[in-house]
């Protein structure tokens, strides 16, 4: 995944020449404008998030609920970071654990009542929380201001087929890493952001550089099928030391 979305650089037009950058037509920014109300309008996503690190790496397979802003899904990790594999579940404030020697291919549809862990979403320096926070505010209940996204930064890079969709991929404004706070507010950010986006304003993918990451983090949507996220049962978590 993060391969095929790192190379938007090279990505060709229809003329088969290398892409260039260039200024965004009017429907371009209307379809930017709108891909993360049409999230929130979806109520949901299914998303598979790629999150590189220096000691190997985190994907989480699961689904994001854009009316609550909570996201659920399995977290598997590659070296030092298989130790992370298990459930996890995040809202903007708090990151929920459940560690699992193997964890089933798909989250459970009723999560388990017992055995998270709970922390605060840290506010920086965490590759991972970042990723986590900026995923959740890829939703919202109103469409993005058109005429200020050319101000900040956004431009069309490339064109390419994503699981079959025709996507533009634009560079958007910076990514926020807090929820709600919208593309190009908000003090904590990444610099780099690219939005694989559809005919009709669909996000597919979004690629985001991250200072504490040594590569991008790539968000894919609609990997498998949206299962909504349920209420979390049982007693309350246990703060993880």
């Amino acid at each position: 995944m993060a391969t095929a979305a790192t190379g938007a650089f090279f990505l060709l037009g229809d003329d088969d020449d290398p892409a260039s950058p260039r200024a965004l037509t009017s429907d371009e920014v209307n379809r930017l404008a709108v891909t993360r109300f049409l999230n929130y309008q979806a109520g949901g996503r299914a998303v598979t998030i790629t999150v590189p690190n220096v000691a190997g790496g985190l994907v989480i397979t699961g689904s994001i609920d854009y009316r609550t802003h909570t996201g659920y899904g399995v977290v598997r990790g590659t070296g030092r970071d298989a130790s992370s594999d298990g459930l996890i579940r995040w809202t903007a404030g708090t990151v929920l654990v459940r560690p699992m020697a193997k964890p089933p291919a798909a989250a459970p549809a009723k999560p388990p009542a017992s055995g998270w862990y709970t922390r605060p979403l840290r506010t920086s320096g965490m590759t991972l929380d970042s990723a986590l926070a900026i995923a959740l505010d890829l939703g919202s209940n109103r469409p993005d201001n058109s005429a200020l996204l050319p101000q900040n930064g956004a431009a069309w890079v490339g064109r390419e087929r994503v699981r079959g969709h025709r996507t533009d991929i634009m560079k958007g404004p910076r990514a926020s890493a807090t929820a709600s706070a919208g593309p190009g507010t908000g003090t904590r950010t990444s610099q780099t952001v690219r939005y694989w986006i559809g005919s009709d304003g669909t996000m597919y993918r979004v690629e985001i550089g991250i200072a504490s990451a040594p590569r991008p983090v790539v968000l894919d949507f609609d990997t498998r099928a949206y299962v909504p996220v349920q209420p979390l049962p049982g007693a309350a978590p246990t703060p993880q030391p």
